[in-house]
């Protein structure tokens, strides 16, 4: 059996070099490298965002069956960063161009999140820890909230 040593979310852009750009102003991500073809396309790229947290981005290639969804409504999974301060992550990002979707707020599971979509159809769901709990404690607050 192999180990996995690290997960890298892999995004696909019509603008990958746009994409960098915001995530760069809106995340204070660090622009790692990038490999760009003759015409401009941008094979492959990644982003650093905090001290070891990786996003891998890449222009369309629908040539090879890699392509952006036609519609931005949803693009699956979302992305959950773990920041100091939700409140000025999302100020940030809202303010280079992001949708703010839920508004900071605290949750029942002891962080304080909110849920973001970038201009370009990808959902982050963005939290800072407000108190640690068990999961026992977690469990109790979410069944309450059934009550």
């Amino acid at each position: 059996m192999t180990t996995t040593h690290e997960l890298f979310p892999y995004f696909r852009f019509k603008d990958t070099g746009a994409a960098i750009r915001f995530y760069c102003e809106a995340f204070g991500a660090t622009e790692r490298f990038r490999l760009t073809e003759p015409s401009g396309r941008i094979g492959h790229a990644e982003v650093q965002l905090g001290p070891t947290a990786v996003l891998m981005l890449s222009d369309e290639f629908p040539e090879f069956g890699i392509t952006v969804p036609a519609s931005t409504e949803s693009l699956g999974p979302s992305i959950h960063l773990h920041v100091d301060d939700t409140d000025a992550f999302a100020a940030r990002a809202v303010a280079a161009g992001a949708t703010l979707v839920t508004p900071p707020t605290d949750q029942f599971y002891g962080e304080r999140s909110c849920r973001l979509v970038d201009p370009f159809g990808y959902v982050w769901l963005v939290g800072s820890s407000i108190e640690t709990l068990t999961p026992d404690e977690m469990q109790r607050r979410y069944t309450a909230l059934f009550d």
